[in-house]
């Protein structure tokens, strides 16, 4: 279990909150570079750490994240007219660059300066690969730029998505560091999904139930160990690496593409879950990219002109109880991303964690909540930079390897869970 105090300290994202403060210290995604597709485009809300705001594209291709709210009387500029290199308040035709600075007060005379006392609350807004990042702290230690392998692979081998997930932060992210209960929950994805399905590892993950984890400490965060038996002398281990405060892996599987998460606090009830794959030697075949833009692998089907799946709390998430009888599915909800988020919106918008009882499979998610609290407490009472800031520590993979029972699985990986320019992945 958890202490109430440390769960209010890693789950509390707001302004003037630790673990806010830790969240403003990276680049953050914001936004999909597909909701600003072109100049002039119309702005779009976007709410982070709890704070409102809206992004926008300008007449010359500059992206802008500024406070939603006009500071003439508070009228919100999700409303505004994107024209002329700049965002113009439909109310009184106050009008704003991409840095929040105010560069028209029609009312006021041509001579006046009035405009120049007035700078809504800005942030950078920088496109890397297909997602739109956003640097909410100090500008004075704003850190380089994301090196996460799948935004810098070929465009023909990376597809993002994102949904909407009505939990906190945490408990979305915890589910990405436990690989115990793929062969419980997913077991009919490993069977039938098609950007699963085929691989000899899923043998190993259905026939060993019993998995034993070890968890190694990385610059960025944790190489989380999960190992099951194969044949006889050799361990089958899945490497899921996590880099602080939220980027997580999935273990590949045959040559199918790797998966991944970043997990972002809109608010303390809810996040947004960036999903991604990408295949480090080779393009992305049609079919799989196809499947991905279906809901299939860690992607979810979303309401058509917005980011809310489908399958959500308010409709049960499609359950099926007769799928779940015939075994299709483990608990009868299809999509092994909705089969994610159905169970961790069931804890509630934050999971009361001093009722837990934990278990030695849950060792990553005890280490993984260790490193956040000390890193939140090191900035916060000392200043520390906190681990996953530097971009060298973006420079990780999963893995799946089959290793003889007596070798150490991060000795034996070091070389697979770097990304490499132009190495396959470790898979089985």
């Amino acid at each position: 279990m958890l202490r109430q105090d440390i769960n209010e300290l890693l789950t509390q994202t707001g302004p003037g909150t630790p673990m806010g403060d830790l969240f403003r210290q990276y680049w953050i995604p914001a936004l999909l570079a597909e909701e600003l597709p072109e100049n002039d485009s119309p702005p779009v809300r976007v709410k982070l750490l709890s704070e409102r705001m809206v992004a926008f594209r300008d007449s010359e291709g500059r992206y802008g994240l500024v406070d939603e709210f006009c500071a003439h009387r508070g009228a919100s500029l999700w409303f505004g007219r994107n024209e002329g290199s700049g965002l113009r308040c439909p109310y009184h035709g106050w009008k704003y660059d991409v840095t929040g600075q105010c560069v028209e007060v029609p009312s006021e005379a041509d001579n006046s300066s009035f405009c120049e006392n007035v700078k809504l609350t800005a942030y950078p807004l920088v496109k890397v690969g297909d997602v739109l990042w956003t640097h909410m702290g100090d500008p004075a230690n704003r850190p380089d730029l994301p090196e996460y392998e799948f935004l810098h692979v070929a465009p023909e081998q990376t597809y993002t998505s994102k949904r909407w997930q009505q939990c906190n932060w945490l408990q979305a992210f915890e589910g990405g560091i436990d690989s115990s209960h793929v062969t419980f929950l997913h077991s009919g994805g490993l069977k039938s999904d098609p950007l699963f399905k085929g691989a000899k590892g899923n043998e190993y993950n259905m026939k060993d139930t019993k998995p034993f984890f070890e968890v190694a400490d990385s610059e960025g965060g944790l190489f989380v160990g999960a190992r099951r038996n194969a044949e006889e002398g050799s361990y089958y281990w899945r490497i899921t690496p996590w880099v602080m405060p939220a980027f997580t892996m999935v273990p590949p599987r045959g040559d199918h593409p790797i998966h991944g998460h970043f997990w972002v606090p809109i608010d303390d009830h809810n996040c947004w879950t960036y999903s991604f794959d990408y295949h480090p030697v080779r393009s992305l075949a049609p079919q799989e990219r196809q499947a991905m833009i279906d809901g299939h692998g860690v992607h979810s089907k979303n309401i058509p002109g917005t980011y809310r799946p489908v399958a959500n709390m308010d409709n049960d998430y499609l359950i099926d109880r007769e799928a779940q009888k015939r075994g299709d599915t483990y608990s009868g909800v299809a999509g092994i991303a909705m089969q994610d988020a159905s169970l961790q919106e069931s804890m509630g918008p934050i999971v009361d964690r001093t009722k837990e009882r934990l278990v030695p499979a849950d060792s990553g998610i005890i280490k993984a909540r260790q490193k956040l609290r000390k890193a939140v407490v090191a900035l916060r009472d000392e200043g520390v930079t906190p681990p996953g800031v530097n971009p060298e520590h973006h420079r990780v993979r999963s893995a799946a390897v089959v290793l003889p029972q007596a070798e150490s699985f991060l000795d034996s990986c070091r070389d697979a869970v770097k990304a490499t320019p132009g190495v396959p992945q470790a898979s089985v």
